[in-house]
């Protein structure tokens, strides 16, 4: 992936990389969640992001972004960017925000429902094997 050149009349001092991932958002006042959504990044640098969802928003709001991460922590546990910050710039649908603080963590995983045997009038349940269960992440 490749920064995206600077012209003349940028004005951002950190370089921005054109990355599209699935995000959530929340739109917060005063610790409240006022509003939530989907959208998709635009391009991030370590001070902000630009980012498009289904209308403009209010310039100075305070907004969480939640985005899937496009690599997985130990090639198996699928992760997402936490993002907070106000928003800077907002022009139809596509809006930036100003980074104030961001964490990796992990995402929930899936565990498949066990298959259940039923025998007559006894229900049989599958005895997990150890190997299955390290597998898992027990």
């Amino acid at each position: 992936m490749m920064p995206q050149e600077k012209s003349q009349d940028e004005r951002r001092s950190r370089t921005r990389f054109p990355i599209h991932r699935e995000l959530r958002y929340k739109l917060l006042e005063n610790e409240t969640v006022v509003e939530s959504g989907l959208g998709e990044t635009i391009d991030m640098a370590s001070g902000g992001m630009a980012f498009q969802i289904e209308h403009p928003l209010k310039v100075g709001a305070f907004i969480e972004l939640a985005i899937s991460w496009p690599v997985l922590l130990d090639d198996c546990c699928a992760m997402r960017l936490i993002v907070s910050g106000r928003v800077v710039r907002s022009w139809g649908k596509r809006s930036a925000c100003r980074v104030d603080k961001y964490e990796f963590r992990t995402r929930s995983r899936v565990v498949p429902v066990a298959t259940v045997r039923k025998e007559g009038n006894v229900q049989r349940f599958p005895v997990p094997r150890k190997e299955s269960l390290k597998a898992a992440g027990f």
